[in-house]
């Protein structure tokens, strides 16, 4: 069965309140995610890179929904997970980083030439470079360039791993399911 088929963008337009409540229910998980990922102490050496859990809610987002909802849900999560466990620096970083990350991995699933963890890696890829972008205009400190290399590996095995998870949910619950 391919991925496109299950779009909920394609349905009638009374459906909207459906995918209201599906933009509540999937921030409200990734939230949650991103606040247990936050217990969790993982220091791999090199800082800022952690495994990024709640974009696999962001990867089904752009499987199941549409661009537009997962936007309002990656913004959501950013900003409830900033304010509450962050601060105004954490919420300007994610931001810049989540939005690259949904707009890059929206282009590459249009593609439809990668698989949901191809799709993955390029969001993981991508955010991170929107953050050192962000890195260099906030800090004016340009050598933040130098640890692009650092951010590009670690943007790939965390999509790698967030792309595989989120296969196996989208392959589990949706298309058996057929929401």
């Amino acid at each position: 069965m391919a991925l496109q088929n299950k779009n909920f963008s394609n349905k009638e337009s009374s459906n909207k309140a459906s995918i209201v409540a599906y933009i509540g229910i999937f921030s409200a998980f990734a939230i949650i995610i991103s606040y247990l990922e936050s217990l969790i102490p993982i220091n791999i050496g090199i800082p800022g890179i952690k495994p990024g859990f709640a974009n696999i809610v962001m990867v089904l987002a752009i499987y199941c929904i549409n661009i537009k909802a997962a936007l309002i849900i990656n913004i959501i999560r950013i900003l409830v997970v900033g304010i509450m466990f962050g601060n105004i620096f954490s919420i300007i970083f994610s931001l810049a980083g989540g939005i690259l990350s949904i707009l890059v991995m929206f282009i590459v699933r249009r593609l439809n030439s990668f698989s949901i963890v191809g799709v993955s890696v390029c969001g993981g890829v991508a955010h991170n470079i929107g953050q050192i972008i962000t890195a260099s205009i906030v800090t004016t400190v340009y050598f933040a360039s130098y640890y692009l290399p650092f951010m590009i590996a670690g943007g790939v095995i965390t999509g790698v791993l967030v792309g595989i998870l989120a296969d196996i949910i989208y392959k589990r619950i949706f298309i058996k399911t057929d929401l």
